[in-house]
């Protein structure tokens, strides 16, 4: 079957209509995306009285052929539909994986079968092509902004105001798990505080669940850098390593995104683009690349506009080879010289000024 550009609309579909693929092949990067529509779907196709008999979860690698003709050919047990998931499914030893392929030729139809794969995991092209194929890429920092807002309304019920948003995203990133993490304790805090009206989550809140200050993340720290300010830079460097699950080795892979985004505004301003043309140059740059420059893309795109004029061809290509040695030295020091490293780094990202023109 074709695959779907967007499989959460699939899973919400399916679940609206009450009509189930025999078999779903979920793949990806995203695995917090992939468990949640496993979850939705089985909610949704199985009756919770009868889930004990009527829903399987096993793991492929631990499946013998046996194993998988049984679980396979085992009709619903005083319900309409029960279901399966094989998780990992690709691990599947030849044998048993033989017992799929012939159950793919022709699924039953009281059976809904959920195929999984974990992150880095190849696309099997023979499972896609006999299944309702979901693949779950991670979310662009723009969705992950707007997911925000959904889950803690949907899910958690609780409003959350934009600013608080976009601080929760600047010190969490882009990691679902973590993020609803750490929403989950905002929703907590701001139901504690609101006792009489539905919660709101406010940067404050933010700033008091999950220790972080506006102007002390690592975005700032890149504005700083961007602008070649090295005394905000330099304070920042302590506030965001600082900071929990942040370490030094990421901090410099977004300032490489920066940097190699820089060096592209800089050639394109060369070959005679304007400057009011440059946020959607930078965002196509980043939609191709892929890259995570700390927030959404627009937000970067609209960032580095205003930095472009400061940054030359040599201090970009200075810059990168900065990166490049600090990245070497992080990975091969201790994890003590870190703040020290990234220390020289900021200060000699801040020194490549573009140089005046007589």
């Amino acid at each position: 079957m074709a695959k779907e550009s967007s499989p959460l609309r699939v899973v919400q579909a399916a679940i609206q209509s009450r009509s189930f693929a025999p078999v779903y092949y979920l793949h990806g990067d995203d695995d917090y995306l992939k468990d949640g529509a496993v979850r939705d779907l089985l909610e949704a196709s199985i009756d919770p009285s009868t889930r004990d008999f009527n829903c399987e979860i096993r793991r492929a690698s631990e499946l013998d052929a046996e194993a998988v003709s049984s679980l396979l050919s085992t009709p619903p047990m005083l319900a309409e539909k029960r279901a399966v998931v094989l998780r990992d499914v690709t691990a599947l030893k030849k044998a048993a994986r033989q017992q799929l392929d012939l159950y793919l030729k022709r699924p039953a139809s009281d059976t809904l079968l959920l195929l999984v794969s974990p992150a880095g995991t190849k696309v099997d092209a023979a499972i896609a092509a006999a299944s309702e194929t979901l693949e779950f890429a991670p979310l662009t920092p723009e969705r992950v902004r707007r997911w925000i807002a959904h889950h803690a309304t949907t899910v958690l019920t609780v409003n959350i105001a934009d600013d608080a948003a976009q601080l929760l995203q600047q010190a969490v990133g882009n990691d679902l798990h973590q993020l609803a993490s750490e929403l989950d304790k905002c929703a907590s805090y701001a139901i504690g505080v609101d006792r009489d009206v539905r919660a709101t989550i406010d940067v404050d809140m933010v700033s008091a669940v999950v220790g972080i200050r506006r102007g002390e993340t690592v975005t700032d720290l890149l504005d700083a850098v961007a602008r070649q300010d090295a005394a905000a830079a330099v304070t920042l460097v302590a506030h965001v390593l600082g900071q929990p699950k942040v370490t030094a080795v990421q901090v410099v892979m977004m300032l490489s995104t920066q940097a190699f985004a820089l060096s592209f505004g800089r050639a394109r301003r060369d070959a005679g683009i304007p400057t009011n043309r440059l946020p959607q140059e930078f965002f196509a740059f980043l939609k191709e690349t892929g890259g995570y420059p700390g927030r959404p893309w627009n937000e970067a795109s609209s960032a580095w506009t205003k930095v472009t004029e400061q940054w030359s061809a040599a201090s970009c290509e200075k810059a990168l080879e900065l990166l490049l040695e600090s990245d070497i030295a992080l990975k091969e020091t201790t994890v003590s010289n870190a703040e020290q490293i990234l220390m020289s780094l900021v200060l000699g990202l801040c020194a490549t000024r573009r140089r005046k023109v007589a």
